[in-house]
């Protein structure tokens, strides 16, 4: 008998990954990664608004995760320092 190949389909995601994905995909294109801090307190402001729209099924608590994903991926990448390096 000839093994059932296993096909993988598209894989569903949560409300919750569906707008980490997007957030990250606009956090990339609109230029947030070294910004001033002041810059990108107020774009996600708006941003994280236009999301609670988008998105209305996410909780509060899910809003506020997103956002501290969404500021922690903006933020540059951290140097080694030489003591690390050694």
């Amino acid at each position: 008998m000839a093994k059932k190949s296993r096909q993988a389909g598209p894989a569903t995601q949560t409300p919750f990954e569906e707008a980490r994905d997007e957030l990250f995909q606009h956090v990339m294109r609109c230029g947030v990664v070294g910004s001033e801090p002041i810059d990108q307190t107020a774009w996600f402001d708006e941003t994280l608004q236009y999301m609670t729209s988008r998105f209305p099924e996410l909780s509060e608590m899910q809003l506020a995760d997103l956002r501290k994903l969404g500021e922690r991926f903006a933020q540059p990448p951290k140097r080694r320092s030489e003591e690390d390096a050694a």
